[in-house]
């Protein structure tokens, strides 16, 4: 008898949902003021914070893995660039969740071992900083 294939959603799934809704459910009620304080004095703020979690999943799900719809407009527009807003924070957590939920839906445990090269704009900015570029990555590993 062979081995069922089960989705990573049986095991991931749930988890990832609640820390989702966790997130969204702590950043709807905040005001723009809220979103614009800092951490720590030194610190990024609330709103910078939540866009950096954004970016990160674009990074690693869209750029690394190609993920998501490349149609997909991963910024929610604010009317001034430093202004963050709960609900376009809400939305672009939600939209980027749509995309791991598809995600963790389709793949397999052995999806896990795709090996996924850095995308090259991420390897000319490290360059630029003077880093080193970033190896490879497995699925599992990103």
């Amino acid at each position: 008898m062979t081995a069922q294939i089960s989705p990573l959603a049986t095991f991931y799934k749930p988890g990832w949902a609640n820390y989702q809704q966790a997130i969204v459910k702590a950043i709807a009620p905040l005001s723009s003021a809220q979103l614009a304080n800092p951490i720590a004095p030194d610190q990024r703020s609330m709103g910078e914070l939540l866009d950096h979690m954004i970016g990160a999943r674009f990074n690693w799900f869209h750029l690394w893995m190609g993920e998501g719809d490349p149609e997909l407009d991963w910024n929610e527009d604010n009317d001034e660039p430093d202004v963050y807003k709960a609900a376009s924070l809400v939305a672009m957590f939600e939209k980027s969740w749509h995309v791991i939920s598809s995600a963790l839906d389709r793949w397999t445990s052995a999806d896990l071992e795709q090996v996924f090269p850095a995308p090259a704009s991420h390897q000319e900015w490290l360059r630029k900083q003077g880093l080193e570029e970033e190896p490879p990555h497995t699925r599992q590993w990103i």
